[in-house]
C-alpha cells in the first residue's frame, strides 16, 4: 500500500517511520525539507510539494500543527487542492476545530476527492509503538480502506460519524488531558512541599479510582526532573483553546478547563525558549518545583 504524508514534527515523523517498518510506500513532505532525510534514509521517497505527494499517492494522510498549517497545505499554491480527484482520498490527522475540518472537507469533496478527519489521542512514546487512538470521522468507504494503516499507527480506531465528530472528540479528550494535568502537576508539588515523598504519592494514586496511565508514565519522569518534549506547550494551549471555543458554542460553562488555560497561557508567554517546547505538564512541575508563589 503506497501512502503520502504530510508534516514530519513530533508525531508525524513517528508515524511515518511505523508505517515504513510495516512494509508501507511512503512518500513524505515537510516544510523544512530537511526534516525527510531520516525518512528517506529508512526507505521513504520525498515528494517537493504537498501536491506532488497527492499526485503519486492514492491516499494522503496530514498531521499538521494547527488548523492554519492545516489549511495552508491545503488551499496555498501546490496544495493539496491542485492534484486531488474522484480516485484520491486525503485523511488529516491533525488537531483541528469542527470548522475547520470542515472547510477542508467541503473543498475536498468538491473536487471529487474522498475525506476523512482522524485526529489522534495520544503523544510521542504512543505515535513510536503505534498505540495511538485514531477518533476518524467522514467518509465511512476511505475509513474502511485505510484500516491497515490505522492498525500499524494505533491500537485502536473508531468511526465516529460525520466531518466534525472527529475534531470534537478530540477536543474533549484534550481538554480532559489538560486540566488533570494541571492538578497533578500541583498535587505533586505540594506534597513535596509540604514534606511527603512524591513517590509514595504516585504509588498511592496508582492504587486508587484515578489510576491512569499518564500519571504512571509522566509522574516519574518529573520526579526525575526528566523534561525532554513530547507534547507542545503551544500546541497544548490552542487545543484547550478551541475546546473552551466549542464550549461557548454550545453554551458549555467549563471554569475547571478555564483556569487550566490560564495556567498554560502564563507558562507559555513567561518563559523563553527551549522550554515552551518542552511537555507542559512536566513544565508546569518543574517550574512549581523550582519558584515560590507560581
Amino acid at each position: 500500500m503506497e501512502v503520502g504524508f504530510l508534516g514530519l514534527g513530533i508525531m508525524g515523523k513517528a508515524m511515518s517511520m511505523n508505517l515504513l517498518r510495516h512494509g508501507f510506500k511512503v512518500t513524505v513532505w515537510n516544510r523544512t525539507l530537511s526534516k525527510c532525510n531520516e525518512l528517506v534514509a529508512h526507505g521513504a521517497l520525498v515528494g517537493e510539494t504537498p501536491a506532488e505527494v497527492v499526485k503519486k499517492c492514492k491516499i494522503t494522510i496530514a498531521m499538521l500543527s494547527d488548523p492554519a498549517a492545516a489549511l495552508s497545505v491545503v488551499f496555498d499554491k501546490d496544495g493539496v487542492l491542485e492534484q486531488i480527484c474522484s480516485s484520491k482520498g486525503y485523511i488529516d490527522m491533525s488537531t483541528v476545530d469542527p470548522e475547520t475540518s470542515c472547510k477542508i472537507s467541503e473543498a475536498i469533496t468538491s473536487k471529487g476527492g474522498h475525506f476523512l478527519e482522524a485526529p489522534v489521542s495520544g503523544s510521542k512514546q504512543p505515535a513510536e509503538t503505534g498505540q495511538l487512538v485514531i477518533l476518524a470521522a467522514g467518509e465511512k468507504a476511505l475509513y474502511e480502506e485505510a484500516i491497515p494503516a490505522f492498525d500499524v499507527l494505533g491500537k485502536k480506531s473508531f468511526f465516529l460519524g460525520q466531518v466534525g465528530n472527529g475534531a470534537k472528540m478530540k477536543l474533549v479528550v484534550n481538554m480532559i488531558m489538560g486540566s488533570m494535568m494541571n492538578a497533578f502537576s500541583e498535587g505533586l508539588v505540594l506534597a513535596e512541599r509540604s514534606g511527603l515523598n512524591p513517590h509514595s504519592l504516585l504509588d498511592v494514586l496508582d492504587l486508587g479510582g484515578i489510576a491512569n496511565p499518564m500519571f504512571k508514565g509522566k509522574g516519574p519522569a518529573m520526579l526525575q526532573d526528566n523534561y525532554s518534549p513530547a507534547f507542545p506547550l503551544k500546541h497544548q494551549q490552542k487545543d484547550m483553546r478551541l475546546a473552551l471555543a466549542l464550549g461557548d458554542e454550545n453554551a458549555v460553562s467549563m471554569p475547571v478547563a478555564a483556569a487550566a488555560n490560564e495556567v498554560v497561557l502564563f507558562f507559555q508567554s513567561a518563559c523563553p525558549s527551549p522550554y515552551v517546547g518542552n511537555c507542559y505538564l512536566m513544565f508546569i512541575h518543574s517550574l512549581g518545583a523550582k519558584t515560590q508563589g507560581i
